[in-house]
This record gives C-alpha cells, structure tokens and sequence, in this order.
C-alpha cells in the first residue's frame, strides 16, 4: 500500500492586466506602509494614519472583490459588510450585546449615531480575506472559521484602539488574558457577530471568480501581515509579549490552517 500525497492544481485563471494589478497592489502597499507607520508616530498624526491604514486596506480588499468576483460582487460585499457591521456596532455600543459595555472617543473622524465611520470599514477590511480563508478551510463549516479568523484578529486590534484611547471599555467579569481593560465579553461576541456575518457572507456571495480574474496573492499577503505586525508590533515596539503570544497563537492556528489547505488540499469531509 502506498499514500500518495495530494497537491491541488493550480490556479489556471488568466490574471487581470497590468493597470488593474498596480492599482491593487499599489493600494496594497500604501496601506502596509501605513501600518509600518503607525508606531512612529505620535499626537494627531497617529490618529491620522490609523484612518488612513484602514480606509486604504478596505479600499485594496474591496478592488480584490472587485477585479476576482465582479463588480456586482464587490457591491453586494460592500453594502453587507458595511450594513451588518454598522448594525452590531450600533447594538453594542447602545446595548453592551454582544461585546460589553464600551465607549468610542471622538478622534475617530465621522461618527453616525456614535459609530465612528471607519469602525465598519475595519469590518470590511478583514471580512473579505477572511472570507477568502474560510472557504478554502472548509466546504461546511465557513461560518464558524471565519467567525473564529475575525476573533482571532481581534486579539491585536482591541489592545491597540484601547492603549491608544480610541475606545474604553467597562470591564465586568473576566478580561481577556494579559489584558485587565478588555473584558472576556467582547471576544466571545466577535465570535458570535463574526459567524452570523460570515455566514451572510457566504450564502449571499458567488463563491466561483471570474474566468479573468486575480489570484489570492493580495489577500495572502494581507492576511499574513496582519500575523506577522500583531506579533513583532506587539513584542518590539507596544511593549505588549501577552498580546503577541495570545493573538500570535490563536490567529497563527487560523492562517496556519488555511496555509496547509492552501498547500495540500482539503478533505471532501470538511
């Protein structure tokens, strides 16, 4: 008996032309530049390049949409993503369901009905690679993964907004470890509101690309730096190791499983 080791084939896709893709990639890049950015600056410059980082990455996540699905697909993202996201934003911070109870400063630009305008887009930012992820993890399960993927990244982005005072939050019952301002609350909701997002998601958008279309090259990338600066950002330059070793390992099990999928193939089970 022998075991052969499966490889999947690989993308056979014509790619999109040479505009489409330095426009991509170009957005792409002055949004990883941005983040680079962020822990050298200080005062109202940081807050500027935290609204830019994350309009420009929703921007190049929204063109990858875009020039891989369509542009109906694209819409259709844009309008649901930012809707449901505005939605549970707006329940929770009303509510304290299903995050906790929390408060957003005014330094967050735009704000409707106490949501800043960017929050949303944040959502958007990470839904679509996510997405992208999830589907290649699983064939059944896309809800829960990618619910598990935007929780995962959470773990970095609520330590950053709080130490920078973007959002404060009361914290009642546990906290998350190795961080006394955030409440245990608010990762558990991320999973909840991050399930019942992706499985939107998942049921209302094609899952085939376009014949003509670009690869996942910017998404991996995207995903994979949002890894690799939660870990070196929080170990080197926001003097936070317990943010580094929790985020590190539970969003490294998130792309690490996408990563051997990507590599290997999936089981017909999953």
């Amino acid at each position: 008996m022998s075991i052969r080791q499966f490889r999947p084939r690989g993308d056979r896709r014509r790619g999109i032309s040479r505009s489409r893709s330095l426009l991509l990639y170009g957005v792409l890049a002055a949004a990883l530049l941005s983040q680079i950015a962020y822990p050298l600056v200080h005062g109202n410059l940081l807050r500027i390049i935290t609204l830019t980082t994350v309009y420009l990455g929703a921007a190049a996540m929204l063109l990858h949409a875009w020039f891989s699905y369509g542009l109906r697909y694209a819409f259709t993202y844009l309008v649901l993503a930012f809707a449901i996201a505005l939605g549970i934003e707006e329940l929770g911070s009303r509510s304290g369901w299903p995050f906790g109870h929390y408060t957003y400063s005014h330094t967050l630009g735009i704000q409707i009905y106490n949501v800043p305008l960017v929050v949303p887009f944040a959502w958007l930012m990470l839904s679509h690679p996510i997405l992208m992820a999830a589907r290649k993890i699983t064939h059944h399960w896309v809800f829960l993964v990618g619910g598990f993927g935007l929780m995962a990244w959470d773990l970095f982005l609520d330590p950053q907004m709080v130490s920078a005072q973007r959002w404060t939050w009361k914290v009642v019952g546990p906290n998350v470890p190795f961080q006394p301002n955030i409440p245990l609350s608010n990762t558990a909701g991320w999973l909840f509101a991050g399930m019942g997002l992706m499985a939107i998601l998942h049921l209302a958008l094609p899952k085939e690309r376009r014949k003509h279309g670009a690869n996942f090259v910017a998404t991996d990338i995207f995903l994979g730096w949002t890894w690799f600066a939660g870990v070196v950002g929080n170990s080197f330059f926001f003097h936070r190791p317990g943010v580094a070793l929790v985020g590190g390992l539970v969003y490294g099990l998130f792309l690490a499983a996408y990563l051997f999928n990507s590599r290997f193939g999936r089981p017909d089970d999953l």
